[in-house]
């Protein structure tokens, strides 16, 4: 491996993604409110302090942490990172990501929990896969991070759509971190979409009103409506928690694309001083970006 083009956009991408979970946190489960949050607040539906990220963050700290150790995706090493990151702060968890992490404890192989926990709770197509997904856009090149979201989506996700946004979102990712545009980034995941549900909504995002919801779609949709019509992080990252629903996870979302399209500069310096931990979080950030493919 070497020095992704850009390491700068790589960090930001990751420290983006937790501003967004940690803007978004307090605000998860309730309807828009009608007074715009731009600041860190304590609180929310779990009792937290100001700026304390949530399992989005812990997750994609544990696949960027995987990648870096493994200098790959390695399936084996990446779920025992998240099963430990489960145990720590299970009430964080959704229920298909919850449900995968048991049947793994209790012996279910790897590659094959995620089939059984969809089998189990008839669905998959929750936002968790999707989330936590970006360290792979940082960390691996466009001709490459589409086979690499949808293996790492698999193992939480049955369902297939949750994978495409993923892919989606991480091509965006990729390519803003080795130096495209937002929209040059948007076309090449436009072209590169193999599912038709996916590319029906995120490749025509204008057509549809931003939906702040569980399903990983929706999710997808939300944060990428907010990115793309956006002028700066700040503006993007706003939006996005300020439609409520899951507010932590489109504000991960969409931080994460903010983060790949403006770089360190563009983060508020209001919002690092929040959050919490926030000198781990960016260790783990710039050594990701530093290993990552160009």
């Amino acid at each position: 491996m070497t020095f992704i083009s850009d390491h700068v956009r790589g960090s930001a991408a990751i420290i983006g993604l937790a501003i967004g979970d940690a803007l978004g946190a307090p605000l998860e489960g309730f309807p828009a409110s009608l007074k715009r949050v731009t600041d860190m607040l304590p609180g929310g539906r779990h009792p937290r302090t100001k700026g304390e990220v949530t399992d989005d963050t812990l997750q994609a700290l544990a696949v960027a942490a995987s990648l870096t150790a493994c200098r790959r995706f390695d399936p084996d090493d990446l779920m025992a990172r998240l099963v430990a990151a489960y145990l720590d702060n299970p009430q964080w968890f959704g229920p298909t990501s919850s449900a995968v992490f048991d049947l793994v404890r209790s012996g279910v192989p790897v590659h094959t929990a995620a089939a059984v926990a969809h089998e189990r709770l008839g669905a998959g197509r929750s936002n968790g896969s999707v989330m936590r997904g970006f360290p792979l856009g940082v960390f691996y090149a466009p001709g490459s991070v589409g086979t690499m979201s949808i293996a790492c989506s698999r193992l939480t996700h049955y369902d297939m759509v949750a994978a495409h946004c993923s892919v989606w979102l991480n091509l965006m990712t990729s390519a803003m971190c080795r130096g495209s545009t937002r929209e040059t980034a948007f076309r090449q995941a436009y072209a590169a979409c193999q599912n038709d549900d996916v590319f029906l909504m995120l490749g025509h995002y204008k057509d549809y009103p931003p939906d702040p919801s569980l399903d990983a779609l929706l999710c997808a949709h939300a944060a990428l409506s907010c990115f793309m019509d956006a002028g700066s992080f700040e503006d993007a990252v706003i939006s996005a928690v300020n439609l409520g629903g899951d507010a932590d996870t489109v504000g991960a979302c969409c931080g994460a694309l903010a983060g790949a399209c403006w770089g360190m500069d563009a983060i508020p310096e209001r919002w690092m001083k929040d959050l919490v931990d926030y000198a781990r979080i960016s260790s783990v950030a710039w050594e990701l970006a530093r290993v990552g493919e160009e």
